[in-house]
């Protein structure tokens, strides 16, 4: 059966989906994916971001940096997404945030370019697209100084205490296919618990296919199993966790 469904967060852009990228918006499509948001990580990643949502009517664009990026990022490099962010269908800022785990840019930079592209999406009035990985106490230190700005914060892989910190501030939270996965108790507990209202479903495409799928690519069809898998933790139809997430993403990013 199909319902609305929107993946807020893939990266078609990549190489990974040079071959059948077509197909792979084609099977979305089918599923029942109203809206796709595809995900700038970096300068290039943003422009090519843009260029899918020209192309497709159903693709949506960020424009960002990667925290992994930061070591690069310069005066020039803010102002082409400050300009990539003016154009028509780009929702958000983002991915843009901190990342303490693999440390592939210096924190230093980290710290000042996150700080710089919050406020070009405030200049902007766009939300933004957070990067969070055990980087949480900075995180919401950074973007309560910021406040008032609208964010989802991507992936969440944290422990419930900043969960309630960002729903506190009236952040969206997303969640990807790893709530499938055998040891993913916890993220399984925080998506039963959390309000629906502030909920947002992504694939993170080609990265964290569904348990039985990994190993392989994941794409924008897989939020399907996602919503089906939310649904039978809270007891509601998929047909609902559908309904309710599209219309939070709808509003976010004023689709």
């Amino acid at each position: 059966m199909k319902y609305s469904l929107a993946d807020t967060h893939c990266h078609l852009d990549f190489l990974d989906f040079d071959l059948d990228r077509e197909d792979v918006i084609k099977r979305a499509r089918e599923a029942g994916l109203e809206y796709i948001v595809n995900i700038g990580s970096s300068l290039d990643g943003s422009k090519r971001s843009l260029e899918l949502s020209r192309h497709y009517d159903c693709v949506y664009a960020t424009v960002g940096i990667h925290p992994h990026e930061a070591d690069t990022f310069d005066a020039q490099g803010e102002e082409t997404i400050r300009r990539l962010a003016k154009e028509k269908k780009v929702v958000a800022i983002g991915e843009i945030g901190l990342d303490f785990f693999r440390n592939l840019s210096k924190a230093d930079n980290q710290i000042a370019m996150f700080k710089s592209l919050i406020k070009v999406a405030k200049d902007l009035s766009l939300p933004l697209v957070i990067h969070s990985r055990q980087a949480e106490d900075q995180v919401l230190e950074i973007l309560e100084k910021a406040m008032p700005i609208g964010a989802v914060i991507h992936c969440f892989s944290a422990d419930e205490n900043f969960l309630k910190k960002c729903l506190e501030l009236g952040f969206f939270i997303s969640f990807t296919c790893n709530i499938t996965y055998k040891k993913a108790d916890n993220l399984r507990r925080l998506v039963t618990g959390m309000p629906l209202e502030r909920l947002f479903l992504e694939t993170d495409a080609p990265y964290l296919s569904p348990e039985g799928f990994r190993g392989k690519r994941n794409e924008p069809v897989f939020v399907k199993l996602l919503a089906e898998e939310i649904a039978r933790l809270r007891g509601i139809t998929a047909e609902e966790v559908g309904r309710v997430t599209t219309e939070n993403a709808k509003q976010f990013f004023k689709l």
